[in-house]
């Protein structure tokens, strides 16, 4: 992905958690912990993709502390452009390599441990 579209993995993750937040944005805590980085880590992350146009950071309304992240229009663009690479990538490096018997009991597993998040 870096290679081909120049954008880092965990740009990508945050886009990609950002596209499926509600209006496309995440409270920053919420993206702290759904990317797996502290909240000062995705501070920084996030300054260096506003500075990209992919991401805004915006005030959440009631909460002067708080902020949301938001994908731009270009983070959306990007997204439909890098996707097929990163899905065709993740396909030859991993998925290719997996049986349908073992996805299933993969599906069970993550599925079961997810569960165990919430």
């Amino acid at each position: 992905m870096q290679e081909q579209h120049s954008l880092p993995l965990p740009w990508w993750d945050v886009l990609q958690q950002l596209s499926d937040g509600e209006d496309g944005r995440l409270r920053m805590g919420e993206l702290a912990e759904s990317v797996l980085l502290t909240r000062s880590g995705v501070t920084r992350l996030l300054d260096r993709m506003i500075t990209a146009g992919l991401v805004v950071r915006e005030a959440c309304p009631g909460d002067r502390r708080g902020y949301y992240a938001v994908i731009t229009q270009l983070g959306l663009e990007t997204i439909e452009k890098v996707g097929p690479d990163h899905s065709k990538d993740a396909w030859e490096s991993f998925l290719g390599h997996v049986t349908k018997e073992e996805a299933a009991v993969m599906e069970k597993v993550f599925s079961r441990v997810l569960a165990a998040g919430k």
